[in-house]
């Protein structure tokens, strides 16, 4: 019933409410906009994708097993078609920070397939969005099966092939850096001589681990509960249903998603985005080690280390003119402040699964995908626009560590460790090299000169 041009009035258990009438969504969603004026944060496409997928895979399953319509079925897998490729993805408008489990934005997506269906079967039937495109489900099941589907395919399709690109980038600069001999540095003070490309390959296997156990935790992420219903009974349901859905979503994913070991823990727990979203503050941890050490290797370049230079990407003062500053590993550290922090904010949510249910799906969903998009982008911008255009300054490394102290340490197995300690505490108070103290000492043997020759020691 039309009360204006702008809006349109729908009934529901509460009572009247008015709805814009270009809106493919309902009533309840309408009243979970009015309620949840919060953060202005939807959950992302991934999420809105997987939840076309799955109400597609229901009324296929529920056309399959006779209990829909094929008329009513075909409409509703075509709205569900749209939903998945984004085609309405402005009128998903419920907040990351709604009713608990994630209720509203079921509805959401049930509201608009049905608005659409209906408008596709044209004016002989209306679709219901909970008697219809709803059968067989409950937000219970299918909101965490959606956060897995989104999820899977976000790290399958973008986070691991950036982590593989990243490793790739670390280990050919390792290799290409491999000639270059440099002083080591243990708490940020000389130490015995390393090579650069060694450095960097440390970094490479870092970021290779932790590629492997992301593989590793993305493979229970395939589970997913459709046909749990509203705590696990599967009330209600026709019992080939679960595995006809399952496999439903198989075929439209082309991933191997099966039916949980036990459904009632799936229902109860949200176990593996607390386990990934570790992995993924373990990767912030690295990321910021690795990004931390480029900058110091990179600092100066007249007053620091200068031992490697970055690319230039853009201007890093207002005062300063011709300052440039490593932007891009600074802007990977925030990011990876961000995802630890994240980290804590899914653990304390999965704290709140109570009896059956964890009622703070919606913000670990929203918290879980996004850090997942975040790092990714992160890690691309990374490979892109600063580990590729590394340069190795092998002057500066060559100065660094024939002026450093800890080659004294050669000595140790020549002299003592009391004799060697007393020339290298000479030179640094004299500010001399090792080779001037031990030649005014006389101690500059063929011998001595080859135990502290840096290439030795490597």
């Amino acid at each position: 019933m039309n009360s204006s041009n702008n809006y349109r009035m729908e009934n529901d258990p509460l009572g009247n409410i008015m709805i814009p009438s270009s809106a493919y969504y309902g009533s309840q969603t309408q009243r979970a906009v009015e309620n949840f004026q919060i953060s202005g944060i939807r959950l992302p496409r991934s999420f809105i994708k997987a939840q076309g997928i799955i109400k597609a895979s229901a009324a296929t399953a529920n056309m399959e097993l006779g209990t829909l319509s094929p008329e009513m079925g075909k409409a509703i897998i075509k709205a569900s078609e749209e939903v998945t490729e984004g085609i309405w993805d402005e009128h998903f408008v419920v907040d990351v920070y709604q009713a608990g489990a994630g209720t509203s934005q079921n509805m959401n997506a049930n509201e608009v397939i049905a608005n659409r269906a209906s408008e596709i079967i044209g004016g002989s039937q209306r679709i219901h969005p909970n008697d219809h495109v709803n059968m067989s489900q409950s937000t219970n099941d299918t909101f965490p099966s959606a956060l897995n589907i989104a999820a899977v395919e976000t790290i399958s399709q973008r986070l691991l092939p950036a982590l593989s690109q990243l490793q790739q980038e670390l280990q050919k600069k390792a290799d290409q850096f491999m000639p270059v001999l440099k002083s080591g540095r243990t708490h940020l003070h000389d130490a015995v001589p390393i090579r650069l490309g060694q450095e960097f390959s440390g970094f490479a296997e870092t970021i290779h681990t932790v590629y492997q156990q992301m593989e590793a935790k993305l493979d229970a992420l395939y589970e997913i509960g459709l046909g749990g219903n509203a705590i696990g009974t599967k009330v209600d349901l026709q019992p080939d249903y679960t595995p006809k859905v399952i496999q439903e979503v198989c075929n439209r994913t082309n991933l191997p998603f099966r039916q949980p070991g036990n459904i009632f823990a799936f229902m109860q727990n949200m176990s593996e985005p607390i386990r990934c979203m570790l992995t993924l503050k373990e990767l912030a941890i690295h990321l910021i080690k690795i990004t931390s050490d480029l900058r110091l290797l990179s600092s100066g370049p007249r007053t620091g280390l200068a031992e490697i230079t970055l690319p230039s990407v853009q201007p890093g003062s207002t005062i300063m003119p011709g300052k440039v500053n490593p932007a891009i590993l600074e802007m990977t550290h925030m990011v990876c402040c961000q995802i630890i922090g994240y980290e804590t904010a899914i653990a304390t949510a999965g704290m709140a699964s109570q009896l059956e249910i964890n009622v703070m799906m919606p913000v670990i969903a929203h918290t879980f995908l996004h850090s997942i998009d975040l790092l990714t982008n992160a890690i691309q911008t990374l490979v892109t626009k600063c580990i590729s255009g590394i340069q190795s300054n092998d002057e500066i490394c060559k100065k660094w560590m024939e002026e450093s102290l800890s080659l004294v340490t050669g000595l140790s197995s020549k002299m003592g460790y009391d004799i060697a300690s007393q020339i290298g505490m000479k030179a640094d108070e004299e500010n001399k090299t090792l080779k001037q103290v031990l030649l005014e000492k006389g101690l500059l043997t063929e011998e001595i000169n080859k135990a502290i020759d840096p290439r030795g020691m490597v």
